[in-house]
C-alpha cells in the first residue's frame, strides 16, 4: 500500500440555504479543493461522492454524485456515489484513499454534501429518522431521544453514576460555542453561557435545543493523491493520512461487557497509525449532541471514565489546551449538514496542521490529529456506523 496524502481541501459554509440546490453547495467547496491542491478537473482519476438523504429529500436518487460532478466539470471518470448515514463523507474519503494507496489511482476526489432545508422541518426530521433501523423509528426512537434513554448512551444513568449535571451536559457546547464564533465557514457563529444552554428550550430531558445540532446545509471536498507525487502539485504542509478506519456497529445483548465500537475504532486507527490516544494534539469528534463529547473523550482514550467535564474544566480540550477538542465549533456549532460532517472535519485538520485556521488557529500548529465520525442507529443497542481517520504532517 502507497502513503497518501491529503493535498487540496475546500468547503462550503455550513447553514440554512433554501435559495441553493444540492450542486450549488458542492461546487465551491470541489472547486475549492481543487485549487488548494493545485490539481485541474482532468487530473482527478476518480471520485466518490457521500450523501445521506439526498434521495429523501430532494428527489434524486441513483446518480447524486453524477449530477454534483458535472456541475463541477468533472464527468468521464469513475464515479461512486456513497451512503452511510452521518459518516457518508468520511466513508467516500476512505474509498478515495484506497484508490490511491492501492494504486488503482494516483489522483482522487473525495465529496461530502448535503441538503437539509427543503421548506418543511418535519419532512427532514423524518427522513433522520430513516437513518435508524426501522423498527426504532417506528417506535418514535429520534437521535434526540436515544441520547435520553438508549442504554448504550442514556445520559441520567450518567448523572446518576458521575455526578454530571446538566451544567456539565452544557460545558462542550459553550466550549465549541466559542471556537464557532471565530469560524466564518459556521452556522452559529455567538458564543453561549452555561445558563443560555441549561435554560434553552427541553427537546428530550435533559437536552436542550443548545445542547443539540441543527438542521444544516453544507459541504466539504479534498484532494488526495499519492505522496510520492504531492510536492507535484502543492507546496503546502504535507498531510499524510496514517489511518482510516471504518467500522459498522455491533449487535450487542443487554450485558455486552465489550468495548464500545467508538472504542475499537479509535484504537484501531491509532494501531496502523502507530501512536495512542497521548500522541494526539488536535481532535474533531461527532458532537450530534453536545454531552456525546464528554463520552468520546473517555472512549477515545483522552480521560478516564467520568472525567470528561474536567478536560473542559481545565482548560485541557479548549483552542489553548493540550489537546483542542472541536476548533472548528464541532457539530453543534459549526453545523451538521450530515453527508458533509466527515469531511468538513477533516477540512478543519488540514487548515490547523498548515497554519491556516485564523482567529481559532492552535497556536501550537498539531501535527497529529484525529477525526472521529459515526451515525446511524441500530436496535442491538449500537450505531451503526464508526471511523476514525488520523492524519500526520
Amino acid at each position: 500500500m502507497r502513503d497518501v496524502a491529503i493535498i487540496g481541501v475546500g468547503a462550503h459554509a455550513s447553514g440554512r440555504f433554501l435559495d441553493k440546490p444540492m450542486k450549488a453547495l458542492a461546487y465551491p467547496a470541489i472547486w475549492g479543493a481543487l485549487d488548494d491542491a493545485g490539481v485541474k478537473a482532468t487530473d482527478i482519476n476518480v471520485a466518490y461522492v457521500g450523501n445521506s438523504l439526498g434521495g429523501l429529500l430532494t428527489g434524486q436518487e441513483g446518480v447524486r454524485g453524477q449530477v454534483v460532478l458535472q456541475h463541477s466539470g468533472i464527468t468521464g471518470i469513475p464515479i461512486i456515489n456513497v451512503e452511510n448515514a452521518c459518516a457518508s463523507a468520511m466513508t467516500a474519503l476512505r474509498g478515495a484513499w484506497l484508490e490511491v494507496a492501492s494504486g488503482a489511482a494516483d489522483i482522487a476526489l473525495a465529496v461530502g454534501v448535503e441538503k437539509m432545508n427543503v421548506g418543511d422541518s418535519a419532512r427532514t426530521i423524518g427522513a433522520l429518522s430513516g437513518v435508524s433501523e426501522l423498527d426504532l423509528s417506528e417506535l418514535g426512537m429520534q437521535f434526540t431521544t436515544s441520547y435520553a434513554i438508549h442504554p448504550k448512551i442514556n445520559l441520567k444513568s450518567r448523572m446518576a453514576e458521575y455526578g454530571w449535571t446538566a451544567a456539565d451536559f452544557a460545558k462542550p457546547a459553550v466550549k465549541n460555542s466559542y471556537n464557532g464564533s471565530l469560524n466564518p465557514l459556521a452556522q452559529h457563529r455567538r458564543p453561549l453561557t452555561i445558563e443560555e444552554v441549561v435554560q434553552s428550550r427541553v427537546i428530550v430531558d435533559p437536552l436542550t435545543l443548545l445542547m443539540c445540532s441543527s438542521i444544516s446545509d453544507g459541504a466539504a471536498a479534498a484532494v488526495v493523491c499519492s505522496a510520492d507525487i504531492a510536492k507535484k502539485f502543492s507546496s503546502k504542509t504535507h498531510i499524510t493520512i496514517a489511518a482510516c478506519v471504518l467500522q459498522s456497529g455491533v449487535y450487542r445483548l443487554p450485558g455486552d461487557e465489550r468495548p464500545d465500537s467508538a472504542t475499537t475504532s479509535a484504537y484501531a486507527a491509532y494501531e496502523k497509525a502507530g501512536i495512542g490516544p497521548e500522541d494526539l494534539e488536535a481532535v474533531e469528534l461527532h458532537d450530534a449532541m453536545a454531552p456525546s463529547e464528554l463520552m468520546l473523550y473517555e472512549r477515545l482514550g483522552l480521560c478516564g471514565p467520568g472525567e470528561g467535564p474536567r478536560l473542559i474544566d481545565e482548560r485541557i480540550t479548549t483552542l489553548d489546551g493540550r489537546v483542542p477538542v472541536n476548533p472548528s465549533g464541532g457539530l453543534c456549532s459549526r453545523g451538521h449538514p450530515v453527508g458533509a460532517t466527515g469531511l468538513l472535519q477533516i477540512c478543519e485538520l488540514v487548515w490547523q496542521m498548515r497554519g491556516e485556521a485564523g482567529k481559532r488557529q492552535i497556536e501550537k500548529r498539531p501535527k497529529v490529529t484525529m477525526a472521529q465520525n459515526q451515525g446511524g442507529l441500530l436496535l442491538g443497542q449500537d450505531s451503526a456506523v464508526y471511523g476514525c481517520t488520523i492524519l500526520k504532517s
